[in-house]
């Protein structure tokens, strides 16, 4: 009898041990397995036009930010004005809305601005889960090849920008630049 409470004590001391170190783990940093691969395929309705289909090869060929957003989520709200500053500066976005409905982002949408050049509708999610999107909003560094360099769980914020961001962005450009440069030199 003793020593079957003490294995229930030892196994539950155990599971309450993971549960607060589990608790205790920032999402946002969850290291992402994509990060270094290429962007996962995907076949989608764009938003904008439900007879055109996106791909991921829509969002390749530059170096740019891949943007996962739904008007149900009050942060992908609070971070719209840093995109649309980074739109304005030239970087450019794509994105997919994530699990929502069409008329309330195209609503959203036609009164207030888009920063996207193109947005994947993922109604049911099913894209988001193979580009393993954990909540809205998510943001995505693809470089010109379509290769994730990056990901962000969470609102992007102007220090993130900044610090993360914007940096690897320029990086990426660079490299592409020299890429592109080698290309023709042994043309």
């Amino acid at each position: 009898m003793k020593l079957r409470m003490l294995i229930t004590l030892a196994a539950s001391s155990a599971l309450l041990g993971l549960l607060f170190v589990g608790l205790g783990l920032n999402s946002r940093d969850l290291p992402s397995p994509l990060v270094g691969k290429p962007a996962p395929p995907f076949t989608l309705e764009s938003l904008e036009d439900a007879e055109r289909l996106l791909t991921e090869q829509d969002f390749i060929g530059e170096v740019t930010l891949v943007n996962v957003w739904a008007t149900w989520c009050s942060t992908c709200r609070a971070e719209k004005p840093l995109l649309m500053e980074l739109a304005r500066g030239g970087i450019p976005i794509h994105a997919f809305n994530y699990r929502d409905e069409r008329d309330a982002a195209l609503r959203y949408l036609s009164v207030s601005d888009n920063p996207y050049r193109t947005i994947a509708y993922d109604p049911k999610g099913d894209a988001g889960i193979d580009w393993g999107v954990y909540a809205t909003p998510e943001t995505y560094v693809l470089d010109a090849e379509g290769v994730i360099r990056y990901k962000r769980i969470g609102p992007l914020t102007r220090q993130l920008l900044l610090d993360e961001v914007l940096p690897l962005v320029e990086t990426l450009r660079a490299e592409q630049r020299a890429s592109e440069v080698r290309r023709v030199a042994q043309s």
